[in-house]
């Protein structure tokens, strides 16, 4: 399984999404990598996504996607981004 946190840089919010989604994964016991990337190279990197997590304002710019697009609010909400990968991940 693969996550990919998206931000305008990506080196930021990405940055930080990468740390607290790797924090969640250990939390919940699950195996993915996770990679952090700016939004201008998101579809080469996400091709074999399961999970995009990012801004809502990067939403629009990731486009047609087979993987799962979680807009997450707080980057620093671990209870947020926790909730959301197990959601996404949990079940698999």
């Amino acid at each position: 399984m693969k996550i990919v946190t998206i931000c305008g840089a990506g080196i930021g919010s990405s940055g930080i999404l990468k740390v607290n989604a790797e924090k969640a994964l250990d939390a919940l016991g699950l195996q993915a990598s996770v990679v952090a990337a700016d939004v201008a190279s998101v579809r080469h990197v996400s091709e074999d996504a399961n999970v995009i997590l990012t801004s809502q304002e990067f939403v629009e710019a990731i486009g047609d996607t087979y993987a799962e697009v979680i807009v997450i609010r707080n980057h620093f909400d671990q209870g947020e981004i926790t909730a959301a990968v197990d959601r996404a991940l949990g079940e698999h």
